[in-house]
């Protein structure tokens, strides 16, 4: 390698991990909006999260000229039919973040998007027959340890880890069938909520209690920026997985669930009792193990430029729950 084309690598190097951090330290951060918009009901910010998604995502793709890969999607009817799965499960997986937000659960969430990567392992053994070797079995027998813990001493079962583990985890299983990239992707399942979100909102500003255009203008306008803080994050991912390699991406990912740890701790003071410090302490040696075993499996080489960006979510790199 030249002295030129070593110091282009590094310049784009330094890029992607620009990328990255910014994509996964935004959804890290964005515990901070939802709080922000608390006061509005969680349906009618998941309404006007997709409504909003909708219109960025359109001049998004408009820019990019990209719209021929959305009509591609919604002409397939396999496609299609796995995109209108996936809708179900993202809808599902952002309504209960944001109510979880809404109702001081922010650790709960963490905890959700920590064990996230150890469900994809576990789907992939049980839909896709994939084989664990045995460090990823020790990892998630202890993430499922530190689950039943919390579960038997805690006396509280984590809905809400399990339910945005396993609708992230179903999420990232289904969009590997389907032959659409992340972006051009979000834009159909986006599309297919609309209807709903605006009859919910039409039906309820009927009623007199849509908080949107009756209360502050700062609210209505956090309310609009649902849709960049949707798409943001997702192009910034986009770019980096574009660049980095797969165990890096995978590595920094985990930024995001420790930023909502830290935010659920330090800022929001929700109790960090002794069943809960165990339980997290079983999820994070489990990730150790599992983050040096797939960088230690990893072919050498395997770096940027191999394959697109936006196939890195199809290939084990999928959006930490785009929360």
């Amino acid at each position: 390698m030249t002295t030129r084309s070593r110091s282009a690598h590094e310049s784009s190097t330094r890029a992607g991990l620009a990328y990255g951090l910014a994509a996964f330290g935004f959804w890290g951060l964005v515990p901070i909006y939802f709080k922000a918009v608390s006061p509005v009901p969680a349906l009618e910010v998941l309404a006007h999260r997709v409504v909003w998604s909708v219109v960025v995502l359109g001049v998004v793709l408009s820019l990019k000229r990209r719209w021929p890969e959305v009509a591609a999607a919604l002409t397939d009817r396999k496609t299609l039919g796995v995109l209108a799965l996936t809708t179900v499960l993202i809808g599902a997986n952002w309504y209960i973040f944001i109510w979880a937000v809404n109702n001081d659960q922010v650790l709960q969430a963490s905890l959700g998007y920590f064990i996230n990567p150890l469900v994809n392992v576990f789907l992939g053994v049980v839909f896709l027959k994939e084989r664990l070797s045995r460090a990823g079995i020790v990892a998630v027998a202890m993430a499922a340890t530190g689950v039943g813990w919390l579960t038997v001493r805690g006396g509280e079962l984590p809905w809400i880890s399990l339910v945005l583990a396993f609708s992230f985890g179903l999420y990232g299983l289904l969009r590997k069938t389907a032959r659409v990239k992340p972006v051009p992707g979000l834009m159909v399942e986006t599309m297919l909520m609309l209807p709903a979100a605006l009859i919910y909102l039409a039906a309820t500003a009927s009623h007199g209690g849509l908080y949107f255009g009756t209360g502050s203008l700062e609210l209505d306008l956090l309310l609009v920026a649902a849709g960049l803080v949707t798409a943001i994050p997702l192009l910034w991912f986009t770019a980096a997985a574009q660049i980095l390699p797969l165990s890096t991406m995978g590595f920094i990912q985990y930024l995001a669930p420790t930023l909502h740890f830290v935010l659920a701790v330090m800022v929001y003071g929700e109790p960090m009792t002794g069943e809960r410090l165990t339980a997290f302490v079983f999820i994070w040696v489990a990730l150790a193990i599992f983050t040096i075993d797939q960088i230690r499996r990893q072919p050498t080489g395997s770096a940027s430029g191999v394959d697109s960006g936006e196939d890195r979510m199809n290939s084990g790199i999928r959006l930490p729950g785009n929360p």
